[in-house]
């Protein structure tokens, strides 16, 4: 009777021992701390004189030390195979181990002197061994069956909070991985410059995945090569590497399949191209993912560890998000440069427009009084005796005259073939094309668009081009005129000329600006000959192109001005 008081006073006693304990594990989230707590008590239990938690390293399959109590400081590193020592015949049979005198069993691995004996347990998860819980004495057969069933126990609440504080650090790293995800999107977005857009895409895929190295590759104009356009902390081992050939090297098949592709340690890979380079760099894991845009692939983002490392699902579905909005702003930017040459390109057809449109008022002006010297000239009716020089200098004038005549001419037809090609044009359309080329001087220049577009407006007979040159012309004459920023306000509408008349008949086209204003004599003088300009500043050659393609299309324009409120342009064109 007595024998069983005792054990069942002793159960009870455990009972509260490991109740404690449990409150005393529970009370905090942070997995190492959680670790150091398990080992502690473990260690207090046992009445041991030091003590180890150790993990089998998912991407090493070593035991290695995570929490340790009575150690030697230089033991933090020791890495042991599983199979090795008694720890490591606990995590490969998943079976405690209770060992009176270590001195007599041939797979202690001695790591302090002074110990005689030893308990381990298994830490099992989901039936699978995930670590070894150890605890050591200085005493030979300091341990009891009580004991091994106690710190077995102890084991069962240790795996669970163990598992806790890892499933808490996996949701807390997710969401502080989406958070700087969010960040780094802002950032990417905002970068229109092509080159910056990729040196800020790595350098945030090389904080944001914790790497040592980050690089990007895109994929040459025949789609054979990925040359390295951005890297953040590569050396010069890895910016002198030659270019890949995409259907040679591990990254090309990332950019064929679409699909990530990760190596442990690319030092000891085969299917790595430059495994000197890498051991030279200290780098090690490789996470590679694709950069996508419409389904196509434009190259890939690379990130480097400096240790063996198996990236998590999570890990890879956050890289290839941060690629993904990475191929849009690549795309943004590329966008952005050709919409820079498209307005360049507008801008260098505005000044041989207006070249030729100058040439033809020149030669306009140069026919009139070549004309009456020519008279004159016939009128003199100049003869001399043969032999006399002034003969053959008379001569000669009156070639020069000619040939200067037929120059004045063909700069003349040159000038009339420029008649617009008329077709179909959707004035609205037209604008929001423009609108898109300009936005980025727009917003430079602080100036507000508004636009008031009639979405009922009706096609007109025009030419696309030469209307387009006249609301360019228009829109950078505005800017022109609020250096200080402003609103410039765009409108179109149907009209009915004469008012009379019951359907429409003409499109109104309007560009206010809220500028500097013109004076009386600059609003007779806005539409007048090239080389009649009043302008203080530029050619003078936007406001002449914009009357000569609104002439040619058989509408007309108008100006209404304030000096200091603003200046307002009306353009009328028949349907």
């Amino acid at each position: 009777m007595s024998t069983e008081l005792d054990l069942l006073r002793a159960r009870c006693e455990r009972l509260e021992l490991l109740n404690q304990v449990g409150h005393v594990l529970h009370s905090t989230l942070d997995a190492q701390e959680a670790l150091q707590l398990i080992l502690r008590e473990a260690v207090r239990l046992m009445r041991a004189s030091s003590g180890s938690v150790v993990l089998v390293n998912p991407t090493s399959r070593f035991l290695q030390i995570q929490a340790a109590f009575g150690l030697p400081p230089d033991h933090a590193d020791f890495k042991l195979p599983i199979g090795v020592g008694i720890t490591g015949w606990v995590a490969r049979t998943g079976m405690p181990a209770r060992v009176g005198d270590v001195t007599r069993d041939r797979r202690y691995v001695r790591l302090r002197q002074e110990v005689n004996s030893e308990l381990a347990v298994p830490l099992l998860l989901n039936q699978e061994v995930r670590g070894v819980l150890n605890v050591d004495s200085e005493r030979p057969n300091a341990f009891t069956a009580d004991d091994q069933t106690l710190l077995e126990e102890l084991a069962l609440q240790a795996a669970r909070v163990i598992q806790n504080t890892w499933l808490y650090e996996q949701l807390r790293l997710k969401a502080r991985l989406f958070e700087s995800l969010a960040s780094v999107s802002q950032t990417i977005n905002s970068t229109l410059n092509l080159d910056d857009a990729l040196s800020v895409i790595t350098r945030e895929a090389c904080q944001l995945m914790d790497a040592k190295m980050a690089s990007l590759l895109l994929l040459d104009e025949k789609s054979e090569w990925l040359e390295l356009r951005a890297s953040h902390s590569a050396g010069a081992a890895y910016l002198n590497k030659p270019r890949l050939n995409l259907a040679e090297c591990l990254v090309g098949n990332v950019v064929r399949r679409r699909r990530p592709i990760q190596d442990q340690n690319v030092q000891t890979s085969g299917r790595y191209q430059n495994v000197q380079m890498a051991r030279q760099e200290g780098l090690v894991a490789l996470l590679s993912v694709p950069l996508l845009f419409g389904g196509q692939a434009l190259g890939v983002l690379n990130v480097y560890k400096g240790a063996p490392h198996i990236f998590s699902n999570e890990e890879v579905r956050i890289l290839a998000a941060l690629a993904e909005l990475s191929g849009i702003a690549i795309e943004k930017a590329r966008l952005y440069e050709r919409i820079v040459d498209a307005e360049e390109q507008l801008r260098q057809n505005e000044r041989l427009s207006a070249l030729g449109l100058l040439a033809a008022e020149v030669a306009h002006e140069i026919r009139n009084p070549l004309t009456v010297m020519k008279m004159l000239f016939h009128s003199l009716d100049l003869k001399f005796t043969p032999g006399d020089p002034r003969g053959q200098d008379t001569k000669i004038m009156g070639e020069k005259m000619d040939h200067l005549n037929r120059v004045v001419e063909q700069i003349l037809d040159f000038a009339r073939s420029t008649e617009p090609r008329l077709a179909p044009v959707n004035v609205n359309q037209l604008l929001d094309d423009l609108s898109l080329l300009t936005r980025h001087k727009l917003r430079q220049q602080r100036v507000e668009v508004i636009r008031e577009l009639d979405p009922q407006l009706p096609a007109i007979q025009g030419d696309a081009t030469q209307l387009e040159q006249a609301f360019l012309n228009l829109t950078l004459n505005a800017v022109e005129a609020m250096p200080e920023g402003g609103r410039l306000t765009i409108t179109t509408r149907v009209a009915r000329l004469p008012r009379s008349h019951k359907d429409p008949t003409h499109v109104v086209v309007e560009f206010a600006d809220t500028g500097t204003g013109m004076d009386k004599e600059q609003r007779q003088k806005a539409f007048s000959s090239l080389l009649e300009t009043t302008k203080a500043k530029g050619t003078g050659l936007g406001l002449a192109i914009v009357a000569r393609v609104v002439e040619t299309h058989r509408g007309e324009v108008k100006v209404d001005s304030k000096v200091g409120k603003g200046t307002t342009f009306t353009i009328t064109l028949p349907l």
